[in-house]
């Protein structure tokens, strides 16, 4: 299979931070890239130089005109129907496929996949109608099958009347009743798999959340043994491979006293924990998914320092009154870096952009990168001409 070279078109659907950072990653190495999406413009990734497509992810006739325009379609939003890969897919090759987002969009079709590849997960059932929760006794999440990230779409229930009571909140739609897990930490391992199936996994890292959403990010997972960052990467292997993934793909876990490993979920695209390989390693996730879809050979995924650490920057950070937030003062820390997404609304709870900071270890870099995400929100330090 012949790889597309720089000077080809790569086709994004999706126009968010993830889309614009793997912008950025494709024009620096010189490819062309344009974006499909329903978002108003400018987007963060025509900020970052990528032609802009508007339009329905349901319109095929818009979508078909948009792959035949491009060389090869990858996405940073997977939401998107079969049908519509489908329709792609008959003008440009599609990677990762849309068997990949068929499987991965709903926690039904997941769970059932993963447990077809003999992948440990947490014990769950299948919820169609409120009957099938008649008998549950114990502790666990309600999650929506669909459309479901960062806590939204979720309860956490307990015994079988707030099970049928948190159903009728989610809309009665399909979801899936997860045991709850007394787990050690939350990891993940960001991986890739080329056109020919070369694999290639970062190290392990240990994620730390705030109100459901990414706070920190620690790499390599400080406290891992050499077998659990092993293990990790070995399921990665499984799950890219039996999926035939051609891309990158995010395995979040749950970590065990003991260090057993349990997949919570997959996302088949760069993801918010893989924001440190950036300046933390050899090959950031967002080249590597440009060198993946591309079918040129994977690159090194080794880390730059002994540490890294990635702490996410919501849109709570941003004066209630109006005005940003003091950026120098993040900038004034050695060996902080920032990423603004070019959002132009800040929300609470809306990634606006994220600092990374390389240590000596995990923890140090963590440590750093908090405490130069608090600077922001203190007086300026003054400008000395």
């Amino acid at each position: 299979m012949n790889p597309l070279l720089p000077g080809s078109t790569i086709g994004i659907l999706g126009s968010g931070q993830l889309g614009r950072m793997t912008a950025m990653a494709a024009i620096r190495m010189g490819y062309r890239v344009a974006t499909f999406s329903p978002d108003t413009s400018p987007t963060p990734c025509a900020m970052a130089g990528a032609r802009e497509v508007s339009g329905s992810y349901d319109d095929i006739d818009a979508l078909e005109a948009f792959a035949r325009s491009v060389d090869v379609v990858t996405f940073e939003f997977e939401n998107v129907s079969a049908a519509a890969t489908e329709a792609a897919a008959r003008h440009a090759p599609v990677r990762p496929g849309g068997h990949v987002l068929h499987t991965t969009q709903n926690r039904i079709r997941e769970k059932t996949f993963l447990a077809s590849a003999g992948i440990p997960v947490a014990g769950w059932r299948a919820v169609h109608t409120a009957d099938d929760l008649a008998g549950f006794d114990g502790s666990g999440i309600l999650k929506t099958a669909g459309f479901g990230y960062d806590g939204k779409g979720q309860r956490s229930v307990h015994g079988e009347s707030e099970a049928r009571a948190a159903y009728a909140q989610l809309g009665g739609v399909a979801c899936v009743l997860e045991d709850r897990i007394a787990f050690e930490y939350e990891a993940s391992v960001v991986a890739a798999r080329g056109t020919d199936g070369t694999f290639r996994a970062y190290p392990l890292v240990r994620n730390h959340h705030a109100n459901h959403i990414l706070d920190i990010t620690e790499a390599p997972a400080p406290g891992a043994s050499a077998k659990v960052q092993r293990d990790a990467e070995e399921l990665a292997r499984t799950i890219l491979t039996q999926l035939d993934v051609v891309g990158v793909l995010c395995v979040e876990l749950f970590v065990l006293p003991g260090g057993e490993l349990l997949v919570n979920e997959l996302a088949p695209r760069p993801h918010n924990s893989g924001h440190w390989t950036i300046e933390g390693s050899a090959t950031s996730q967002f080249e590597q998914q440009v060198r993946a879809v591309c079918g040129l050979p994977l690159g090194d995924s080794s880390l730059r320092a002994p540490g890294a650490a990635m702490a996410n920057l919501l849109g709570d950070i941003w004066p209630a009154g109006g005005g940003e937030p003091a950026w120098e003062n993040a900038l004034s820390v050695p060996g902080a870096a920032l990423h603004l997404y070019g959002k132009r609304d800040a929300r609470p709870g809306r990634k606006m952009g994220h600092l990374t900071v390389l240590g000596a270890t995990a923890e140090t870099a963590a440590a750093t990168a908090r405490a130069a995400r608090e600077s922001l929100n203190r007086p300026s330090a003054p400008v000395v001409s």
